[in-house]
């Protein structure tokens, strides 16, 4: 299943994510910091989406309230609930 997130207050404005049952196959950010975003998303490639939630929910970048490993538990969130 692919899965594309819009996502707010963060450089990044897109995230797209494809699981296989609950294990993450891949994962793109669009925009945002390219180093960081590439690292994220090697980081997590074969990784149950519910532990990646655990781990990255509620991380805030510069007081934003938010940041792209929050914004990506929240991408996965949704997207097991839409399987």
């Amino acid at each position: 299943m692919v899965y594309t997130f819009k996502t707010k207050g963060i450089c990044s404005r897109q995230i797209t994510v494809e699981l296989e049952g609950e294990i993450i196959k891949r994962v793109e950010f669009l925009g945002g910091c390219a180093g960081n975003t590439l690292g994220i998303s090697q980081m997590v490639k074969g990784m149950n989406a519910k532990d990646v939630i655990k781990t990255f929910k509620g991380i805030n970048c510069q007081g934003r309230g938010t940041s792209c490993p929050d914004q990506l538990a929240k991408a996965l969130e949704e997207a097991l609930d839409a399987s």
